[in-house]
This record gives structure tokens, sequence and C-alpha cells, in this order.
């Protein structure tokens, strides 16, 4: 078989599975350990959501190394929220910028962002503490043995949200934290509501025994971020290292909670700087109104491929065509977040689709002019055109990687995404203009025939 033959068939099957990917609902798909929904992935301006700019409390000593621990602690939390294609990332030396598509609960992930994480399960001795109460211990202090705690008055039983400090010159001892839990649940508390039950590494386990052993009727209380959660006594010796946390929380604040714990605390504390919400309905605008965008513009090369450069143009269209579809497969397939920047990305990549093209017919219209055949005008058109079609094409890809590198050293992801999709369209514009538009035209000129190649070439 004629190896233009076969090179059609292979363009046909992969057109068919594109198709296929690029319907919607199509999915999932599944081979082996690989697993797709096959849904695009929309960013933030397109879909709506929240973008938030934190940054280390001044004062605090920090590194890079605390900034990108601190961004992945924060994913992982959010991502147990149920908030999905949540990314945190470094911005500069000191922002981490995160973005949550689509979400709606913004109040209860930014409480959740704020909170440090800091468990301390802490020896009161026998003064009950209310919860809200803010409290100093010894934890990261010099001081860590197990000395009792200065005695002061029980606080007053008042609503959490009058409770007052506790005076500042007592500094309670730290039992335990948060480092040690190894497990945490939300549970149904005992008496109503829910709780969040933990349970403790050995080390951790041995010496909280120990100290509930010795402690009988004393306090502990449990502590977040320096604020009193609750204040139980100890009625007993806990030896297996188990425990529950329990303040009257619901579903919600208990889920929270959990989270906050299971991923560990901050290396260091943030403060929010600014946090912007883009509604759904700005968002679903922006998308109509790139996709109206995207069908003009296609239509006007169509329109002028078309006319210019008749069949070549035809094949063009047709190659083009299976540019979009095949690099929008890929979107959904790795997949690319598709936001308005990495949508003008892919639009741009559409121009070196087109150079190729164009600097393709060119040449072949020189070489029919000279005398040629179709056939020996199409092989040396390609073989002349291709300097330039692959240099182009490689400065492009080197301008995508500078781009992709400032976007992710400066947190800048509009740019990196923009970088993304402009390097993968390059890529598929050279393969759909090599494989593609070559055999197509060529097939097609074998078809039609034409003895007036002025008006079928616009030779």
């Amino acid at each position: 078989m004629d190896r233009r033959y076969i090179k059609l068939i292979v363009i046909l099957v992969l057109l068919a599975l594109v198709i296929w990917i690029d319907i919607p609902n199509s999915g999932p798909l599944k081979i082996g350990s690989f697993e797709r929904t096959l849904e695009p992935v929309l960013g933030l301006d397109l879909r709506g959501g929240l973008q938030v700019l934190l940054r280390p409390q001044q004062g605090l000593d920090y590194d890079a190394q605390n900034l990108e621990d601190a961004a992945k602690i924060l994913e992982s939390r959010s991502n147990g929220l149920g908030v999905s294609e949540v990314t945190f990332q470094l911005a500069g030396n000191e922002y981490i910028l995160g973005e949550f598509p689509g979400l709606t609960d913004t109040e209860g992930v930014i409480k959740v962002l704020k909170q440090t994480g800091l468990l301390e399960l802490v020896d009161t001795g026998s003064t009950y503490l209310e919860p809200g109460t803010v409290v100093v211990t010894d934890y990261g202090q010099a001081t860590t043995g197990e000395s009792t705690p200065t005695e002061v008055p029980p606080a007053a039983e008042t609503p959490a949200e009058n409770a007052t400090p506790a005076p500042e010159q007592v500094v309670y001892h730290t039992v335990i934290t948060g480092a040690d839990l190894d497990s945490v649940n939300v549970t149904t508390a005992q008496l109503q509501g829910f709780a969040v039950s933990f349970e403790l590494k050995p080390e951790g386990a041995a010496v909280f025994a120990e100290h509930t052993k010795n402690n009988v009727g004393k306090y502990l209380a449990i502590v977040l971020d320096k604020k009193v959660i609750s204040c139980p006594s100890i009625n007993s010796a806990i030896p297996d290292g188990h425990g529950e946390i329990s303040g009257g929380f619901t579903s919600a604040t208990a889920q929270n909670l959990a989270i906050t714990l299971r991923y560990g605390s901050l290396p260091i504390a943030l403060d929010i700087v600014e946090s912007r919400v883009i509604g759904p309905t700005l968002g679903q605008d922006s998308l109509d109104k790139s996709i109206r965008a995207g069908i003009i513009g296609f239509s006007i090369v169509f329109l002028f491929m078309m006319i210019y450069y008749r069949v070549p143009g035809f094949a063009a269209v047709l190659a083009i065509i299976f540019y979009a579809l095949f690099t929008f497969a890929l979107f959904k397939l790795l997949p690319v977040t598709l936001t308005l920047p990495s949508i003008a990305g892919f639009l741009l990549s559409t121009g070196s689709a087109l150079d190729a093209n164009i600097l393709y017919f060119e040449r072949m219209k020189e070489e029919l002019r000279s005398g040629r055949n179709i056939h020996q005008a199409l092989e040396l058109a390609w073989k002349r055109a291709w300097p330039s079609i692959r240099d182009s094409n490689i400065a492009a890809l080197i301008t995508s990687a500078i781009l992709f590198w400032f976007g992710s050293a400066f947190g800048a992801s509009v740019v990196k995404g923009f970088a993304l999709t402009l390097a993968i369209g390059v890529v598929v514009s050279v393969f759909t203009a090599f494989f593609v538009t070559r055999t197509l035209l060529s097939l097609i000129s074998e078809w039609i025939k034409p003895t007036d190649r002025e008006r079928w070439y616009g030779a």
C-alpha cells in the first residue's frame, strides 16, 4: 500500500480518538494505572473562585524552605477540605499565592488557612481554663521540664467569646504536641455534636500515659495556636495513646480541625495580605467570550487560507482543525488548567501552525513557477521550507521555557499557563504541518489532477 494511504489511516484513527476525548462527558479513560475524567480543568478566571496572597508575619525569621514547606502543607489541607485543583506556589521570596477554582465556602477555607495548626496538650494543674482563653506555654522555650505551672484562680464561667487571656506571667507546660499525632479522625461526641479523635505515636503515647497516671484529677488543656479548645480533667491513666478533642464542634468545624492537625503545623505563621473572590457568573462570561473570539478568529483564518491558497489552503484548514482537536485532547489528558492566558497561548500557537503552512505553500508556488510538476514541487518545497519552520518553532519553544521559568520563580501562574499551552501548541503544530498537511495535500493533488495550476494552487 502507498505510504500516503497508511499515513491517512493513522490520521483518521487519531482523529476518531481525539474527537472521542474532546466530546463532553466522554470519560473516564482508564488504561492500567492511568486514569482521567476527561473533563476540562478550568482556572480561576473562567470558573470563579478564590485567590489568596499570604506572607509570613512581620518579625519572623524564615527562609525559602520554610515558605515551600508551608505551601505544601496548605495545599494538603485545602485538598483535604474537598476543594479540587487547588494550587499553592511561591511568589517571590516572601509570598505564597493560593488559588481555589470553583470555591464557594470562602470564609471556611480562609479560616483554616490562617491557622498555624500547632496543637499542644498543656498541663494546667488544678486550673480550669475556659475555651477561647489565650495561654502562654513553654513549648519552644528553654524550659522544657515537667515543672508544675504557677497556680492562678480558676477562670470565670463566661462565654468563650468573652473569655479573657490568662495572666501573662503564667507559663504552662506542654506535655505533647501535634507532632506526636499518628492519626486523626472525626467522630460523634459522647454527649452531643462532633469530636476529633486522635491516636499518638509510640513515643508520644508513652509520655501521655506517664503524665495521665501521675496527674489524675488535674486538668489537661487542649490548645490550638495558643488558644484553648477544651480543658478536660484527667479521670484515669490513658495508657493506649488514644484521646478525643471535644468542644461543641459542628461537622464542618470538626472536619476543619482534623485536617489542620492531620497535615501538621505550619513552619511559620502566615498573614493573609489579600484575598480576591471571582464569581462564577464573571468566569462563565469570560469563557463564553473566549470561545466566541476563537470561533471568529478561526473563521477569518480559514477564509483567508481558502481564498488565497485554494487547494493547499483547503488542506491547511483540515490540518488546523485536526491541530485544534488534537491539542484540546492533550489539554484534557495531561491535564492542563485552562485560564484566559493559557487560551491566549493556545491561540498564539495557532499562528505557528499557520506560519509553517504558509512557508510551505510559498515555497511550493515558487517551485511550480519554475516548471516543476506538482509532486516534485511538494517534495522540494518542504525540504527548502523546513529550516525556517524548524528555527522559528525552536525559538518559540525557547521563549516558552523562559516564560515558564519566570512564572515558576516569581509565582506568576498566568505566565506559566501561557507558556505551557504555547509550548504544547507549537509541538503539535509542527507535527500537523509535517504529517497531516503534507499527506493530505499530496493525496488531494493526486485525486484532483488539475490542469490549471494557477487557478487551483494560486501559482
